[in-house]
């Protein structure tokens, strides 16, 4: 009998995940082992996938260890290894809860964007603390066609150009990447945001992922999103005393983003569990080869 590794599927937002419980860090997931799994015709289909292990058992995460028991080992659908994911630490979370390692209230989730604070509320919406945003300097240029926006460059432990617009049809289809320069701002790549205004503090987006195309969500996007309109608008709570509260509208429904006055960034939205079940090992293997 083939071994039977157990999974989980989940969303926050409906940018979804597949989730791969690995306490001890037993199990070798590489690249093509996490696309296969990603594959939304041939495998169980996420636009990423959520690797559970204990800091203590992962190299990158056992400095960590004293800080948070858990370690989001998160990679893109591509396979490829990525800093951070919001949607995917609510989902994250949401997981722990489930399988009893972790009750209503806070936690602390590690990933590679720094160990992150959470909160479940009892309401079941999962509130993420994701840190300050870096803002480097130097003007951005992202297109699409034959149209060019100005963009912010924001970073929030990855890459992100968020890019003001009249139209969302504007942002195209965002199979692949939209081209921008200069390239030097970007060598790992970029997740870029195409926004559009709904109301008072209040914006819709899409965005294209690294690694994973169009996503019907991104939470770290999301939080670009909201301290880039934050510097066009003003309302830069660092200048104004006051905290900035922006409700982004998303594909896969809404998020609400608060940036403090010192900063520190807070993310609110829906975490859900869809499914869980076990993955065929030897398909796996065969898949990768």
């Amino acid at each position: 009998m083939s071994t039977r590794i157990p999974f989980l599927k989940g969303h926050g937002t409906e940018n979804d995940f597949v989730i791969v419980p690995d306490p001890e860090n037993t199990l070798d997931l590489p690249p093509a082992a996490v696309a296969a799994l990603c594959d939304r015709r041939a495998g169980i289909g996420g636009d990423g996938l959520l690797h559970v292990v204990r800091s203590a058992e992962h190299p990158e995460a056992a400095h960590l260890a004293g800080e948070a028991e858990w370690f989001m080992d998160y990679r893109n659908g591509d396979g490829s290894v990525a800093e951070m994911c919001g949607n995917g630490v609510r989902v994250f979370a949401r997981y722990l809860q489930r399988a009893g390692h972790v009750t209503e209230g806070d936690l602390a989730v590690a990933t590679r964007g720094g160990v992150k604070t959470v909160h479940i509320a009892k309401d079941g919406d999962v509130t993420v603390g994701m840190g300050k945003a870096l803002l480097p300097e130097g003007d951005v240029t992202v297109s699409v066609g034959d149209r060019s926006w100005p963009a912010r460059n924001v970073n929030m432990g990855n890459p992100h150009a968020v890019a003001f617009v009249d139209d969302l049809a504007h942002a195209g289809d965002l199979y692949s990447p939209p081209p921008f320069s200069p390239a030097a701002a970007y060598p790992s790549g970029v997740n870029v945001e195409f926004v559009v205004d709904r109301g008072p503090r209040h914006v819709a987006m899409r965005v294209h992922e690294r690694g994973a195309g169009e996503t019907r969500s991104c939470g770290t996007g999301a939080c670009a999103v909201a301290v880039a309109a934050a510097r066009r608008d003003g309302a830069d709570p660092a200048t104004t005393g006051s905290p900035a509260t922006y409700t982004v509208d998303v594909p896969g429904g809404t998020l609400v983003i608060t940036e403090q006055t010192d900063g520190e960034i807070e993310m609110t939205g829906p975490a859900v569990i869809v499914a869980e079940g076990e993955i065929d090992a030897d398909w796996l293997e065969n898949a990768v080869r």
